[in-house]
């Protein structure tokens, strides 16, 4: 018998290292519904510092939880290009400026090793996180809803996405104003509020987790095409929110 596709969804927005606040909100969440599926909006590694931690969480929620998927994000893509053995020098150091040391210590290695030992050391200690990195799609279509990192390029299909727009896309994707084939629910961009944001197009899940000690999620009911966001914070370990509504002429999702 053939799998049955979710009525709901919850998607995580960027992680960035922050263990302890992603076991909260995926304990609340699973209070909500046990079965429910997790989509993780990338950048899970890079800044804070357990991102070996919740790699080591974020890959228990996939063998545990069928249907949860991991979006590649720009930071767990570094990582994966690290470990692929795929990084020239320059993008190494920037990496490595970038969060990339503070990832590389948390796997327990020292960031001034040479890249062979580190890789190797990943590799033997925690063997299953490079496969789930490579495995990784850059986007994903459910209902009326896509789910990818950064974003889309608005000129292309949802069907015809270019894998470097969905993984670093910034201004081209923020600043479009119009209603889009799917309602886009993405992270990457962090929200100067520290909580999400929603237009007519979009559902923006970035809440800079590892700056503002705010980590959120929006359950999407894919028969209603209703939304419920939740968050985590160091003191409070659940609870529901309201994102900041951004009109810009044409209402919000919120809105429909």
């Amino acid at each position: 018998m053939a799998e049955q596709p979710p009525t709901k969804i919850a998607a995580i927005g960027d992680v960035h290292g922050e263990a302890d606040l992603l076991r909260s909100l995926l304990d609340g969440l699973a209070a909500l519904d046990p079965a429910m599926p997790i989509y993780f909006l990338g950048d899970i590694v890079d800044r804070g510092a357990e991102s070996a931690q919740a790699f080591d969480i974020v890959a228990e929620t996939l063998s545990r939880l069928p249907g949860s998927r991991l979006v590649l994000g720009n930071h767990d893509e570094w990582l994966l290009r690290f470990l692929s053995d795929d990084l020239e020098v320059d993008e190494l150091f920037s990496w490595l400026g970038q969060g990339g040391a503070e990832t590389l210590r948390s796997y327990g290695c020292d960031p001034d090793s040479t890249p062979a030992t580190a890789r190797a050391h990943i590799e033997a200690t925690r063997p299953g996180h490079h496969k789930i990195l490579a495995d990784a799609p850059v986007l994903l279509v459910a209902g009326h809803f896509a789910f990818v990192h950064a974003g889309i390029d608005p000129q292309r299909a949802i069907g015809e996405q270019d894998r470097h727009d969905c993984v670093w896309i910034r201004a081209p994707f923020m600043n479009h104003v119009g209603q889009l084939s799917h309602v886009i629910v993405h992270g990457h961009t962090p929200q100067k509020k520290g909580l999400p944001v929603v237009t007519e197009n979009r559902v923006s899940m970035d809440t800079g987790a590892v700056f503002t000690g705010s980590l959120s999620a929006v359950v999407v009911d894919l028969a209603t095409d209703d939304l419920a966001f939740y968050r985590s914070k160091k003191h409070v370990p659940f609870e529901p929110i309201e994102p900041i509504r951004h009109d810009r002429g044409l209402g919000t999702v919120l809105d429909r």
